[in-house]
């Protein structure tokens, strides 16, 4: 489990910089990440633009259902690829959407990590017209929680069921659809409520605000104390974040927002270059300046932070520039 600092500010701003021309290296490395307006994407495409001035040029297929990405990550079919923590254990076990893929644990041991970050918050938005107030008002809405292959979802519901103890199907009808659609059914007033995992400021967000007024539910006081609210926040890549609610213009709650945090890490695999990795890796690191200026949700990115919910090893090519550059890496990370 982790903890955030208290996030204040104005809504993130992606600036994509063009990959810069490199000689280095022919060779061009496939990586795999969310849809565009996603943190998890603008963290990834961040560090593709970083390792492209090395000579590590990587093509990034983005929209895409991370849960199928680290399989692929995990078998070599793809060399980089955004990685959620809690997914790991899940192929690990051979659980939940991994359930019927034989190979899913030998894949997630194949799974190799670069650097780790806190991508943002769960974000539980209804117009303020849905006549949502409270968690309890939930019952008999509409809520989209994620989409139907995807974690988020699976989180989205056990969150409501904690708080409210509502179950999904039962008490209230879960939607899942692809991100996408989750944005323009709640835009067009098709769902009640949007859980929607995203960096604390999103423009995403923010767009509810700019034609009319929206809520963004906090998590009770009461309910934090909990013992499966503590379980939640204790999972891998989990944490409970405090932000002001003021960060978006138009969001009806008052004070301080509490919401379910979400970290995520980058990840490569095991039959990867040690060079190639620490060249990115270095790159990544060398030009934390203009990482800081793409997302002002990027600007807790720090070598200090690098590990955050990271588990699974370093591939030996980060932990060699992690080394040379006095970072230390926690043992369980040591490849």
């Amino acid at each position: 489990m982790f903890n955030f600092r208290t996030v204040t500010g104005a809504a993130a701003i992606l600036v994509i910089a063009a990959f810069a021309p490199v000689a280095a290296t022919a060779q061009i490395f496939k990586g795999e990440t969310a849809g565009v307006g996603d943190p998890v994407h603008t963290m990834f495409v961040t560090f593709a633009n970083q390792a492209g001035k090395a000579g590590v040029e990587i093509q990034v297929n983005a929209g895409q259902t991370l849960t199928k990405s680290m399989l692929k990550g995990g078998r070599q079919e793809i060399d980089f690829f955004s990685t959620v923590p809690s997914l790991v254990n899940l192929m690990k076990g051979q659980q939940r959407m991994y359930e019927k893929v034989g190979d899913a644990p030998a894949a997630a041991g194949e799974i190799r990590s670069i650097l780790g970050f806190k991508a943002g918050a769960y974000h539980p938005v209804t117009l303020a017209s849905s006549g949502i107030e409270t968690w309890q008002d939930l019952k008999g809405k509409t809520i989209f929680t994620g989409p139907p292959a995807g974690s988020a979802s699976a989180t989205s519901e056990a969150l409501i069921k904690i708080i409210t103890g509502y179950e999904a199907g039962t008490d209230y009808n879960a939607v899942r659809l692809s991100w996408g659609e989750g944005y323009a059914a709640l835009a067009d007033k098709k769902i009640d409520m949007m859980v929607r995992p995203a960096e604390v400021g999103s423009s995403n967000i923010e767009q509810f605000g700019l034609s009319g007024e929206f809520r963004i539910l906090s998590i009770p006081e009461e309910a934090v104390g909990a013992e499966a609210m503590q379980a939640l926040f204790g999972r891998p890549g989990r944490g409970m974040i405090q932000f002001d609610g003021d960060v978006y213009k138009g969001q009806l709650t008052d004070g301080e927002i509490t919401a379910l945090g979400f970290t995520q890490f980058i990840g490569t695999h095991s039959g990867m270059s040690d060079d190639v990795v620490y060249e990115a890796t270095k790159a990544f690191w060398e030009n934390l300046d203009e990482v800081h200026a793409t997302a002002f949700f990027l600007k807790d990115v720090t070598p200090e932070s690098a590990f955050t919910s990271v588990n699974v090893p370093l591939h030996p090519g980060a932990a060699r520039y992690y080394d040379e550059a006095g970072v230390a890496i926690p043992d369980a990370l040591r490849p």
